[in-house]
């Protein structure tokens, strides 16, 4: 899979996309048709008659695990944690782009007073949102003044006026750590913002990968294969040479815009109403022939949003604590109801008195846990962490009050609902031991059934007039 045409194609193939050949308003009903279509774990959507535009728009690409795994070229019937698994596995190794000469991705160009981003079907997703979002389901690329190292990375993107995106760059970010560099050299930053392409570089956009790793090498290393890129029009950062529509810009850190307010991924708005925030000044748009813009409605659970951040926010935990060296972790999940940021269930096997412990500090304490998240809860190794009623049964049945860490001071995200809009930047933390305690001598005694007579059943089971 090289970009957003073969998912269609092959989504198509599999069932897993419909196309909406009905009018359809950019104004709120393409949004509303699509988050509803996600409430039902519908298809992807592609909306091939958009009011007042010729360009299409797709919805839900990655709403659900069997699109995620077909992204990923994994097995149809892989569970979300398989992915994770995968993600990984295939992590481990590094595969750079490949540069290419020419590319679909320049087959139209605006520059100067041409330039005019309302050219594109962009969405205005909810009611009290700040305007028109261009980026959603996107990401921007940025490159390190002083090392080089390229980041990809999903910050929101509003639609300000024919020739400026509005964006949030948070603090501390990969994006906005490198904007730092630039105000200091007293220069703009260049910029790329990316819609529609291989899912995957979304996904991993939309990760939180490494310092000093390029999205690009780690996209690779999961496809298998090398990201073709191509040198930008305007800036010279690498292209996704099969990209559908290019913004290409500058960030000037000292410089603001009115931007928001956004219905983000928690359910609920950042702020109360617009902010000053940096933005990109448009340079050049280059983009495909019959383009096709992604976006995503964000929005409550459960969104392209929040099961992409459980896929790679909770693999990339996992990846971390592996790098860690902590010996006997099992599993490790990040619920998408949670978007995958604010909740982690670890499943592990025991060895030594404080084990358990040495986990749920060790997940705050890695880069991605470090930022936002607030629950650790740490289980059995006979317990799935993705199989929450049994998750549940821990809970009640091995969980002690009296065992749980509560930590009082850690970075926050300004998207949490939980905390005051004006105090978003320290949140608190639990970790909840919910393991039977390793150093218990006499440990509860597991009720459990005879394997030989689970055998004798089985084999009557048809006889006892039982289907399956």
């Amino acid at each position: 899979m090289k970009d957003m045409r073969d998912f269609i194609a092959q989504a198509e193939k599999e069932g897993e996309l419909k196309r909406i050949k009905a009018q359809v308003d950019w104004n709120l009903e393409l949004s509303h048709i699509a988050k509803l279509n996600e409430e039902k774990s519908g298809p992807a959507l592609l909306f091939e008659n958009v009011k007042g535009y010729k360009t299409p728009v797709i919805t839900s690409v990655c709403t659900t695990t069997r699109r995620l795994a077909l992204i990923m070229g994994e097995p149809r019937g892989s569970s979300l944690v398989d992915l994770m698994r995968a993600w990984v596995e295939k992590g481990k190794k590094s595969i750079p782009p490949k540069w290419v000469k020419s590319a679909p991705c320049k087959e139209n160009v605006m520059k100067g007073n041409k330039i005019d981003l309302f050219k594109f079907p962009v969405p205005k997703f909810y009611p009290k949102d700040g305007g028109r979002f261009f980026g959603t389901a996107h990401f921007v690329i940025s490159k390190d003044p002083e090392t080089g190292w390229v980041n990809l990375g999903t910050y929101r993107a509003q639609l300000l006026d024919k020739n400026h995106l509005g964006v949030q760059f948070i603090k501390g970010k990969h994006a906005d750590i490198m904007l730092k560099k630039y105000a200091a050299m007293k220069k703009p930053m260049p910029v790329a913002a990316v819609i529609g392409c291989d899912p995957l570089l979304f996904l991993t956009g939309a990760a939180r990968i490494s310092a000093f790793t390029s999205e690009y090498d780690f996209a690779g290393a999961v496809r298998g294969e090398p990201i073709e890129v191509v040198k930008g029009e305007t800036v010279d950062l690498p292209i996704p040479a099969h990209a559908e529509i290019v913004v290409e810009g500058e960030v000037d850190a000292s410089k603001f815009m009115p931007e928001g307010p956004f219905g983000e991924y928690t359910g609920y708005y950042s702020g109360v109403g617009t902010d000053d925030r940096n933005f990109i000044k448009v340079n050049c748009v280059t983009y495909r022939n019959n383009p096709v813009f992604w976006g995503t409605t964000v929005g409550r659970a459960v969104t392209d949003t929040h099961m992409t951040m459980a896929l790679t926010y909770g693999a990339t935990l996992w990846q971390q604590l592996t790098e860690m060296k902590i010996p006997g972790i099992k599993a490790v999940y990040c619920p998408p109801e949670g978007s995958g940021r604010f909740l982690a269930i670890i499943s592990m096997k025991q060895m030594y008195p404080g084990h358990a412990d040495q986990v749920g500090t060790a997940a705050i304490s890695t880069e991605m846990g470090a930022y936002g998240l607030k629950t650790v809860i740490v289980v059995d190794e006979d317990i799935d962490p993705w199989d929450i009623p049994r998750v549940l049964y821990a809970l009640s049945f091995r969980f002690q009050p009296n065992r749980c860490q509560i930590i009082k001071r850690g970075r926050s995200t300004p998207l949490d609902p939980s905390l005051p809009i004006d105090a978003r930047d320290i949140t608190g933390r639990i970790i909840i031991d919910a393991t039977i305690p390793y150093e218990w001598k006499e440990k509860p005694i597991p009720i459990e059934l005879d394997p030989e007579m689970v055998k004798k059943v089985q084999a009557r089971w048809k006889e006892l007039g039982f289907k399956g």
